[in-house]
């Protein structure tokens, strides 16, 4: 049981763990993927690096420094979050690939990232068949077939949710490796994989197929996107929180519109820059580290 768990090992969810851990409060970050620093060559627009630093050694620098701060850091995948109590005493629940954590306060500096792929029909059919939320539309899809496009972990959660009303699942890999996957859905599980590269979704005032390149194709009332890990906008969806586009609404303290949740970073939106990411942190953990102080007296 920690006190603020925060998902995201960028400039933002670092950030927010170092002032948090500062506070004398049991931290962890969780953490799977790459950052966007990863991408960044060189960076020479931020404090303190005369000659310029490249985005990788930025990122490790800030994992290693919440390590030897005490901060517990685990990297692994999250694919499933939710709320085990509420306020006052609120507790959140955080299923990974490996683990399950549990804490008072959330923080979650995912980054964010694109959720549409470049099929042709996804935009056309979005709230016609076409979502990216299996909590959050699955039940307007009983007893009908779904697909769920994806081929990692997070395809297989929302796939399995997906499994408890629909009358069949395909996972659909898009021709990507699914190894991973293999293993985890078995014969009785209402779900199958399709390795088939996608072409189109096609339906008329709804989606009623997918077609692949070879020109095959297979019925399909509701289309859902899982690719990679699940990003902010994702998590933000299962949990309830208000979204502007793709990005997580927060007041100037990084407070979500649910209690004890937090956000902060590029998944915020705005100015998506390193000294942008490192601010919100700092709010959002403090932030947060009042919040555990004002559960502890409840």
């Amino acid at each position: 049981m920690y006190d603020i768990l925060i998902i995201g090992a960028g400039p933002a969810g670092i950030s927010a763990a170092l002032y948090a851990k500062r506070a004398n409060l049991n931290v962890a970050v969780v953490y799977k993927g790459e950052s966007q620093l990863d991408k960044a060559h060189k960076i020479d627009n931020y404090y303190g690096f005369p000659n310029g630093i490249t985005g990788p050694d930025l990122y490790q620098a800030g994992i290693e420094q919440a390590k030897n701060l005490g901060v517990d850091v685990f990297e692994t995948e999250v694919t499933h979050i939710e709320m085990l109590a509420p306020p006052p005493k609120s507790m959140y629940g955080i299923s990974t690939s490996t683990s399950e954590f549990q804490a008072t306060a959330l923080i979650i500096a995912t980054g964010n990232k694109k959720l549409r792929p470049a099929i042709s029909g996804i935009q056309e059919f979005e709230g016609k068949g076409v979502s990216y939320c299996a909590v959050c539309d699955g039940f307007f899809y009983r007893k009908k077939s779904v697909c769920v496009l994806g081929n990692k972990l997070y395809a297989f959660e929302e796939a399995s949710h997906l499994a408890n009303m629909a009358s069949s699942v395909t996972i659909l890999t898009d021709g990507k490796d699914c190894s991973e996957l293999k293993d985890l859905v078995t014969p009785d599980s209402k779900m199958t994989i399709d390795e088939r590269k996608v072409a189109s979704i096609q339906g008329d005032a709804h989606v009623q197929k997918v077609v692949f390149e070879d020109g095959s194709s297979i019925d399909a009332d509701g289309f859902f996107v899982a690719l990679g890990s699940a990003g902010g906008a994702d998590f933000a969806k299962k949990l309830g929180l208000e979204l502007s586009g793709d990005s997580i609404k927060v007041d100037e303290k990084m407070q979500t519109n649910a209690p004890g949740i937090f956000s902060c970073g590029n998944v915020t939106g705005g100015l998506l820059q390193v000294c942008k990411a490192v601010y919100e942190g700092g709010v959002a953990g403090l932030t947060a580290v009042d919040y555990v102080r004002q559960a502890k007296k409840a």
